[in-house]
């Protein structure tokens, strides 16, 4: 992207690192990321948990899912 390579591991990673990085990003764009997984991806929860975890963003994105669900 413009000339910086980036790395793309999986959707669920994505959205972890969207929310780990929210305040470069903007909350919106890590809750439409989270909401556009949660419609594709329907049995990606473990996957998106055990990213969250790493992220360290489980107690930051629970109110979000919580909302979404």
């Amino acid at each position: 992207m413009e000339g910086v390579e980036v790395r793309i591991y999986s959707a669920a990673k994505t959205v972890a690192d969207c929310f780990k990085y929210r305040n470069k990003v903007g909350t919106d764009v890590a809750v439409e990321a989270l909401r556009d997984f949660s419609r594709r991806h329907r049995g990606g929860a473990s996957n998106l948990a055990r990213y969250a975890r790493i992220c360290r963003v489980s107690r930051v994105m629970q109110p979000y899912l919580d909302a979404i669900a």
